[in-house]
């Protein structure tokens, strides 16, 4: 996968101390720090979306990083790169959208350029660790649990629906609005003592327990049945669908209770070839998960 390999010669330029997860944390500073791009015709489609949901949606990708680190998420720079078409109320109902997905989050800055085909968006994200214990993927640990909250495969449902052209669709809304995991990312942060290892499901949830099994050096069992999912979400949607922007942590079995809401899905188990195990499959290679791929090889 063209992505992968690139991460690895980026790995092998600048080394791997900030490189692994989906936030850089800045101990010395206090703060995490993320950075998501969105490409019209790769990651949205005007037609299918109102100006406002882009904005909900360009930003909601970003804040779902900083969740998935623990920290508080605080401040917000956006990027826009805009074609000749575009004008004023477009960016006024794009920063509406965006800033309605904020819990007491500020857009600080930014920019605007031009772009002679298509929109481009690009948003930095910016948490406060003050308070919270900050995850890393390579933090699960054999005997730890596997927690999450919140149902998967509706907004690949909701996509599916969008490429049928049913955009009035009931589950259309899952995949332009999801709703964010403020208060599972604050509880395991602030309750959680121990190390632990949190994801967010963007790329989906077999993606994220991959990625969380491969940098710990361990393998994840996963009851596919006690992953909460709407009944019209097919195997392939709650698996591999991706962007429910959902959280999966990786934590020591105490915590079970305490976490309101939460689920337990699976358990860390020591690593024996597989990475993943569920729904009866195993999945030894990342190249084996049926997951969005950006440069379509």
């Amino acid at each position: 996968m063209k992505e992968l390999s690139f991460i690895k010669a980026i790995e092998s330029q600048i080394g791997t101390k900030y490189v692994g997860d989906d936030c850089a944390y800045l101990k010395e500073l206090g703060i995490v720090i993320s950075q998501d791009s969105l490409v019209e015709n790769i990651h949205f489609k005007r037609d299918w979306c109102s100006t406002y949901q882009l904005g909900y949606k360009s930003m909601a990708v970003n804040i779902s990083d900083i969740l998935a680190s623990g920290a508080k998420p605080k401040y917000t720079t956006i990027a826009l790169s805009l074609t000749n078409d575009i004008d004023e109320n477009f960016v006024k109902e794009f920063y509406k959208g965006a800033q309605s997905v904020c819990k007491n989050i500020e857009i600080v800055g930014g920019d605007i350029t031009g772009s002679k085909k298509d929109i481009m968006i690009s948003i930095t994200a910016i948490g406060l660790t003050k308070g919270r214990n900050i995850s890393s993927r390579r933090n699960a640990k054999k005997g730890y649990i596997l927690l999450t909250k919140g149902n998967y495969g509706s907004s690949a449902l909701g996509l599916e629906k969008l490429q049928e052209g049913k955009k009035d669709n009931e589950f259309v809304k899952y995949h332009l609005e999801p709703e964010l995991e403020y208060e599972f990312s604050e509880q395991v942060s602030t309750l959680v003592k121990e190390n632990y290892a949190m994801m967010d499901t963007s790329d989906g949830i077999v993606d994220a327990l991959f990625r969380i099994a491969e940098a710990s050096g361990v393998k994840l069992v996963v009851d596919y049945d006690k992953i909460p999912h709407l009944k019209e979400a097919k195997t392939e949607h709650v698996l591999f669908g991706g962007e429910d922007y959902k959280l999966v942590a990786a934590v020591p079995k105490k915590y079970l209770t305490l976490i309101k809401g939460a689920v337990q899905i699976g358990e860390v188990c020591p690593f024996d070839g597989t990475r993943v195990e569920i729904a009866g499959n195993k999945y030894s290679s990342y190249d084996e998960l049926r997951v969005y791929n950006h440069f379509g090889e």
